[in-house]
């Protein structure tokens, strides 16, 4: 039988070696939780739809807005939406809506901007039937505040005549359209 003594040097010993062990291959709990996170690829889409429709209403019940879109992906990480083929009819409670159609769109977190990407055109008729066509190649469209803006060279055909420009501000909700710079126009007498 070990001696009382002995027990207590060899049980002190173990717990020594021990310690000794865990300073000199330095495991600690930090050391495992510093360990890198794999990365979640940033194309990573999370769900999809082919064929989407969505539709909203005014808090009056009137139509505000009603979008299709070929298919709609979302990414998991930056939780932005991908639209292929967006068309969108904004009402803003009105009977003559602005028709906004391009080939490719993002839709940032909260649903408050869109981003509309190559063969950007917004189409509007008013009560005479008479046309505005907007075309560009990429713009943010903010469909709450019925607003659209753009830094790329822009053309407006309507009114009688045709008027390009650098960069647009429109006003969608009072039908006002401001082009920022290099504006050039050319109209039919009536």
């Amino acid at each position: 039988m070990l001696s009382k003594k002995f027990r207590n040097i060899l049980l002190f010993s173990c717990i020594a070696a021990l310690f000794a062990a865990v300073g000199y291959w330095n495991i600690s709990p930090e050391r495992f939780l510093d360990k890198p996170v794999a990365k979640l690829d940033e194309s990573t889409i999370d769900y999809y739809a082919l064929n989407a429709h969505s539709v909203q209403f005014l808090p009056d019940g009137r139509l505000q807005y009603e979008m299709t879109s070929d298919k709609v992906e979302h990414l998991k990480a930056s939780e932005v939406t991908l639209l292929t083929n967006p068309d969108l009819n904004m009402f803003r409670g009105t009977e003559f809506p602005w028709h906004v159609q391009s080939e490719h769109g993002e839709v940032n977190p909260d649903g408050t901007q869109v981003e509309l990407i190559d063969s950007v055109r917004i189409t509007r008729f008013d009560e005479k039937n008479r046309r505005t066509l907007i075309t560009t190649t990429r713009m943010t469209v903010f469909p709450q505040q019925q607003y659209a803006q753009t830094d790329q060279p822009v053309s407006i055909d309507g009114a009688g005549g045709v008027s390009t420009g650098i960069g647009m501000k429109a006003y969608l909700k009072e039908s006002r359209i401001h082009l920022l710079s290099n504006v050039r126009g050319q109209y039919e007498a009536r």
